[in-house]
């Protein structure tokens, strides 16, 4: 069993509770918070026994945080075991993260909205305020996507410097210099 000192401890609470708050299993979040943290790969059991986490729950999570893309297994010598790392970057891993919720929510999404919009022609009972608004709402995320794929291409600093430079940006749209 690993031995976390309080700072990583309180680290992993927190990010154990933001992650529900963001529609992740707490263990989740926390094993991903564990594997973030530490500066070698982890197996199943220090991660079970340094949490306090049943193995099968370790076990399901893990599969989680690696269709998140955010950990991989790696293997280490003279251990036949997996063991599980974590992104480090932390702009990587934003990146990462915003890939898969836009491929798992938004894309989604916009394929259901184009249904309607394209059933709507048969729907007698919809009026036009339906329409405007599913019109609205596909022109958005049309605008949003298209936004997305043009940043996501970014370098990492290209990315850094378009963060930096929002304030600027803030001001010259507001018409404040």
């Amino acid at each position: 069993m690993i031995t976390l000192s309080p700072v990583m401890q309180k680290f992993i609470l927190h990010w154990g509770e933001m992650g529900q708050r963001w529609g992740v299993n707490r263990s989740v979040a926390q094993i991903h918070a564990l594997l973030f943290l530490m500066d070698h790969p982890l197996h199943a059991e220090e991660i079970s026994e340094t949490l306090s986490l049943a193995r099968s729950n370790v076990s399901n999570s893990l599969k989680e945080l690696q269709g998140w893309r955010v950990v991989k297994i790696v293997h280490v010598m003279g251990d036949r075991r997996d063991h599980f790392e974590s992104l480090t970057d932390v702009w990587e891993m934003f990146r990462v993260v915003m890939d898969e919720r836009k491929k798992r929510e938004i894309d989604p999404t916009r394929v259901v909205i184009e249904e309607c919009l394209a059933e709507l022609k048969r729907d007698r009972k919809a009026g036009p305020v339906v329409k405007q608004r599913l019109t609205a709402m596909l022109s958005f995320l049309n605008t949003m996507t298209g936004w997305y794929d043009q940043f996501s291409r970014l370098p990492r600093q290209g990315l850094v410097k378009f963060f930096k430079m929002s304030q600027k940006v803030k001001r010259l749209l507001s018409g404040s210099a």
